[in-house]
């Protein structure tokens, strides 16, 4: 299937800068996750490569097609909102059909497309009911059974998941994916949820401020962020972020071999980067610290630590700590992550 590629696209409203230097490209049939806070511009980048906007520099490509200069109709995209976007007048049969009428098919290949797709979708039971009569995951269906049936070069999905509760959320996620793989097409799904992002993604791009941050799959993203903000975006609990220094040959205010900072790097001032899962709890551990708090989540505990006047959180078996207990502590530091003082960036990336 034909790869999405962008190319130093920019885009502004009314001088407020809204999208800076984009370049992505996708592997065929690739299923691309943008990740990002809300307003950071990912819906702006699906309206881009639909045509619903127009960029003000760079290039769009879709295969071998230039679609930065064409119009939305000549694209041959499908673009999936998170409102459904269906006519409540119209059943589940003539919502699917309706795309194919508009573009002319012969009503005998409609029939057949819609069998085909309302089979995949799990929807052949549904052809004769209206939206209304639709569970909140039936109607999302129809809305991305709307643009499968148009069989288009590429998908775009705009947070289609974000209107449904979390168990139907959790099923439709697999969901899309069992379908996506199916059907073999490019994909590029916006989301703010990062649960979503890694349970979907082949690869992750994640963005802050109209920038892309980091491209890389979930594996690279999570165990090896470019940055603070990647690696603070991602994770439940957060990450854990200790200013520190590196000092006779160690990395303070751990005593972690600065082995771990690139020989080239000069600034004394670092970062530190532990995840709270990185943080092993022993009797014999080589830190100790003073818990702050604890907060019950049934199979776990999340508890605050001081340590040095730093506040660490931990992952704790329910019920094992309570505030003002001594712990001891060590710390996976192959797992350790280091971001440069002043900009923030990883000095190995």
């Amino acid at each position: 299937m034909p790869r999405l590629n962008i190319i130093g696209v920019d885009k502004s409203f009314d001088g407020n800068e809204v999208l800076h230097n984009i370049y992505l490209e996708t592997a065929d049939g690739e299923l691309v996750v943008v990740l990002g806070p809300s307003g950071c511009g990912k819906s702006t980048l699906l309206r881009l490569i639909a045509g619903l906007e127009e960029a003000d520099c760079g290039e769009i490509w879709i295969g071998n097609r230039r679609v930065d200069r064409l119009s939305p109709r000549k694209r041959n995209v499908a673009l999936v909102f998170q409102n459904y976007a269906l006519y409540p007048h119209m059943t589940v049969e003539k919502n699917l059909a309706f795309p194919l009428r508009i573009g002319g098919i012969p009503r005998k290949e409609i029939r057949e497309r819609v069998l085909s797709t309302a089979t995949l979708l799990g929807l052949s039971d549904k052809l004769d009911s209206h939206p209304a009569a639709l569970s909140g995951g039936q109607r999302q269906r129809v809305a991305l059974g709307r643009a499968i049936i148009r069989q288009p070069d590429l998908y775009l999905l705009d947070e289609p998941l974000s209107n449904l509760d979390a168990d139907l959320r959790t099923r439709m996620r697999r969901e899309l994916v069992e379908i996506q793989k199916k059907l073999g097409t490019t994909t590029v799904h916006v989301t703010h949820d990062q649960t979503e992002a890694l349970t979907m993604a082949d690869r992750l791009v994640v963005m802050e401020s109209g920038r892309i941050r980091q491209i890389g799959t979930v594996d690279d993203v999570y165990n090896r962020p470019a940055d603070i903000f990647v690696a603070s975006f991602i994770g439940t609990p957060k990450i854990n972020l200790v200013g520190g220094w590196v000092e006779d040959n160690l990395i303070r205010p751990f005593k972690i071999s600065s082995v771990f900072v690139p020989s080239d790097y000069r600034s004394r001032a670092v970062t530190v980067g532990i995840r709270p899962e990185d943080i092993i709890i022993t009797e014999d551990g080589e830190y100790t610290g003073v818990v702050k708090r604890s907060e019950y989540l049934g199979d776990r505990a999340v508890i605050a630590v001081d340590y040095l006047k730093n506040e660490l959180i931990l992952l704790a078996a329910p019920g094992q700590f309570s505030q003002g207990d001594t712990l001891s502590f060590t710390i996976r530091t192959d797992k350790l992550h280091l971001f440069d003082k002043e900009t923030g960036r990883c000095p190995t990336n």
